[in-house]
């Protein structure tokens, strides 16, 4: 328990440069304090205490801003920037490093009591706003760009921005230490340009070709008029 505890305090020095000092981070973190609310009350609902469990999740949502419900699987140094907002869902599941930012949802689209909220696998990062929705899986080392909405599997190594959101593998573009978390929201692609410059470089094409046909089709007129002695064709 001490080593969970430890490596969620080490979780976030690594990943946010304003954390000065252990007091600081144990006192004014309320992304630390949901964690630790929801790991006591996690560990109740597990063993049937589950209305204890739902007065701590409560606690926890006036506290801290931050809602998550006691069913939700977390795993290991999760870091909640700020959090204000965020709300996870009582089947999401979450997995080792992963980063979430202020008002993000993990949310379920379904009323039947069956797994309903996503699962996020290892070192994913979640943009301030975005909503991810459904039981759906995000891929490992992925990042969901602010305000993205999610509502289809994510492969891993995958960048996801827009509503609703769409996928565009990194290929290449990888974190050069996969155990850094990636935090460089500044390198989203962004679709609606890339589709705007496929679109130009169509229409350019296009308009080659017509050009083409038109000299050619001049040329054939000119010697049609030529072949029939300056009459009309």
């Amino acid at each position: 328990m001490f080593t969970i505890l430890r490596d969620d305090i080490q979780a976030v020095f690594d990943r946010d440069p304003a954390a000065r000092s252990v007091i600081e981070v144990l006192l004014f973190y309320p992304g630390l304090h949901a964690l630790w609310l929801h790991r006591l009350a996690h560990a109740l609902w597990r063993n049937g205490i589950k209305l204890i469990a739902r007065g701590i999740s409560h606690f926890s949502r006036w506290f801290t801003g931050i809602e998550i419900h006691p069913g939700a699987q977390i795993g290991p140094r999760l870091f909640i920037d700020h959090g204000m907002g965020t709300v996870i869902g009582e089947t999401a599941e979450i997995g080792a490093n992963v980063t979430l930012y202020h008002n993000v949802t993990l949310g379920g689209v379904s009323w039947e009591k069956v797994k309903r909220h996503p699962t996020l696998e290892d070192h994913v990062v979640v943009g301030a706003g975005a909503q991810i929705l459904g039981p759906i899986t995000i891929g490992a080392h992925s990042r969901i760009g602010a305000n993205s909405v999610v509502v289809k599997d994510v492969p891993a190594h995958s960048v996801v921005v827009g509503v609703p959101g769409r996928i565009k593998s990194r290929n290449g573009d990888l974190p050069s230490e996969f155990e850094r978390t990636d935090l460089q929201h500044d390198r989203l692609p962004d679709p609606n340009t890339e589709l705007m410059r496929h679109l130009t470089a169509r229409v350019v094409a296009l308009e080659s070709t017509v050009q083409h046909l038109r000299l050619d089709d001049d040329g054939r007129t000119a010697d049609a008029w030529v072949a029939s002695g300056g009459s009309h064709i």
